[in-house]
């Protein structure tokens, strides 16, 4: 069984935000019909050719996720993962992102397994950028 594209479906508080966040701070491409509030519905991010980010206000979680609750901010049960090349591509990526908004949660530094930093988007959802030793 093949699975292509993966869609990662991440509950928000603002449309608006989370666009420009993604769009503007971390430099994705949003893709599907626009609706009435100027968005793409549903909201989509393409990060590489198998893998997608969606983007779906808190409240309308409910009937994805059932009986389970929306993560409280500061709690996450996943960490977004993005691999580049080199320390300065590493720093521009989260310095973007603190700009858009995001928080440093830490900054690029060295670490045992590589490079690496992360930030938490307008939502609380973690991103981790690694570049991995040559």
């Amino acid at each position: 069984m093949k699975f292509s594209p993966i869609i990662v479906s991440l509950p928000i508080a603002d449309r608006g935000v989370s666009y420009r966040f993604y769009r503007d701070g971390l430099g994705l491409e949003p893709f599907g019909e626009t609706a009435e509030d100027g968005y793409p519905e549903p909201l989509q991010f393409t990060l590489n050719d198998g893998l997608r980010i969606m983007l779906i206000p808190t409240g309308g979680f409910g009937w994805v996720i059932g009986d389970h609750q929306v993560a409280v901010p500061g709690q996450s049960e996943c960490i977004i993962g993005v691999d580049l090349e080199t320390r300065a591509e590493a720093d521009n990526f989260v310095e973007r992102a603190r700009e858009a908004g995001a928080r440093i949660v830490t900054a690029p530094q060295p670490q045992p397994w590589g490079y690496t930093g992360s930030f938490a988007d307008p939502d609380g959802h973690l991103w981790m950028v690694t570049v991995l030793p040559s």
